[in-house]
């Protein structure tokens, strides 16, 4: 049963990668004209039983008028999300990458892991080895139990808002409760969020 509900959903990363082909286009040569550089980018994370893995992501981050504040902030700040940084994230100096990440394109992308059998449409999102050794500790193991999610819980409970210890209570919750209820209220609850560009930046 687990082995077909896995191919039910690459069927479906699949066909939502095809539909929305045509945008993940349209979303890389406006990256490509911006930016200079190369679209997409890879970040290594950890997936499903902590085998890490390179995480595809359109780029949102590049240089521009205030390119140089954000190198010295970012030799500042931790890898990965930055919860305490509220409001745009000054390290994005292109107002096109900010709408991309406030509305979540960036992500699409990894529709393709998706579609692959590398991460499920709803599971812990994706973090970098060095995050899960500082924020989640003994519990990482748990959550690593799952595969790595386009959404999960704290993406529809808070998203940037949320501190690195809710985000792995949340996690932790998802890891120990994780059935086709729950998933799907996850993907209902993660469309209108999405659409909405709540507690996003």
């Amino acid at each position: 049963m687990k082995y077909i509900a896995s191919a039910i959903e690459q069927l479906l990363g699949a066909i939502a990668l095809v539909l929305f082909s045509p945008l993940l286009a349209a979303i890389g040569i406006a990256i490509l004209v911006l930016s200079r550089r190369t679209p997409l980018v890879l970040h290594r994370r950890l997936g499903r039983g902590g085998r890490p893995f390179w995480m595809l992501k359109f780029r949102t981050m590049w240089g521009g008028p205030n390119a140089s504040r954000s190198r010295a902030l970012l030799e500042k700040l931790p890898e990965g999300p930055v919860p305490e940084i509220k409001g745009a994230d000054p390290r994005v100096t292109s107002r096109f990458a900010v709408f991309c990440r406030k509305y979540s394109i960036d992500e699409l992308p990894q529709l393709w892991h998706v579609a692959t059998g590398r991460m499920s449409l709803v599971g812990p999102r994706p973090v970098t080895a060095a995050e899960w050794t500082k924020h989640y500790g003994d519990s990482a193991a748990e959550v690593l139990r799952l595969k790595p999610g386009l959404s999960g819980l704290w993406q529809t409970r808070g998203r940037n808002r949320l501190t690195y210890r809710q985000r792995r209570r949340l996690d932790l919750f998802l890891a120990r409760h994780y059935c086709l209820l729950l998933y799907l209220r996850i993907l209902g609850a993660t469309v209108p969020r999405v659409v909405a560009g709540r507690d996003a930046w």
